[in-house]
């Protein structure tokens, strides 16, 4: 296996995606497929340090049932996506993730887009934050490269923060240098504040040597890249294609 100081997260999201789209009125039928648990224990044999799945207000993928049959079934870490709402927050505290990562939610998109306002939220935010430190879940914020936004997620408790990588993933030439430059700054930032510094979002075995000038990365969370290339060689193979590359970063 691929060795690297540099953990994967897989997001096992889009699997499910799969398994609604046939099975959203059917969760119970014996043909329900394909299998979050199966995803989740074929990535681990691959060599996934964690999983991560978000488990959305509007339930449009993963479902409460999936939370819990992972926290259970899994051999390695659980990362819980969720957006700060009552119910979901009481949830997570049943469950009790290995982690959470504090994510913005909006009905209308397909996917996440952009980082977390920390800065614009931080009373609700503490609070949750704390909620979940005591329980034992160590707690990151989604973020936008924003040097506002790594001070306001020190400032309210979080362990970690994970870097929107998405502005990066979708540019090219003098605008993802810049973005680069960006991610360099957070990075920096965020560890001088004690913060472990995650990365996620748009993230590909293509694009991934052009991140590697960002200091102190511990961790990467990737769904869709990897969901994608399952389709033509396996979530294995997908996972220990992407493990190769991750091989290269030097920290």
């Amino acid at each position: 296996m691929p060795q690297t100081n540099l953990l994967l997260g897989v997001n096992i999201d889009h699997v499910v995606t799969l398994r609604q789209a046939r099975y959203r009125a059917m969760p119970d039928s014996p043909n329900a497929e394909p299998s979050v648990l199966a995803a989740a224990l074929a990535a681990e044999v691959a060599g996934a340090d964690s999983i991560t799945v978000h488990l959305r207000a509007d339930r449009r993928h993963i479902q409460d049932a999936d939370v819990y049959l992972l926290r259970k079934s899994i051999g390695t870490k659980l990362n819980l996506e969720m957006g700060n709402t009552q119910e979901i927050l009481d949830i997570a505290l049943q469950v009790r993730p290995d982690f959470v990562c504090m994510v913005p939610e909006n009905r209308e998109e397909v996917t996440t887009e952009g980082g977390l306002d920390v800065a614009g939220q931080r009373d609700a935010l503490r609070r949750t934050v704390k909620a979940l430190s005591d329980n034992g879940t160590r707690v990151s914020m989604f973020v936008d490269p924003d040097l506002e936004q790594i001070r306001a997620s020190a400032e309210i408790g979080a362990a970690m923060i994970e870097l929107h990588t998405g502005t990066f993933a979708n540019h090219t030439g003098a605008e993802r240098d810049a973005e680069v430059e960006r991610l360099c700054a957070a990075a920096e930032l965020g560890h001088a504040l004690g913060l472990q510094i995650n990365a996620g979002h748009g993230l590909t075995t293509k694009n991934l040597p052009a991140l590697w000038p960002v200091p102190h990365l511990a961790e990467l969370n990737i769904g869709h890249h990897l969901v994608s290339r399952a389709v033509f060689i396996g979530l294995h193979g997908a996972v220990r294609e992407m493990l190769a590359v991750m091989a290269t970063y030097r920290n």
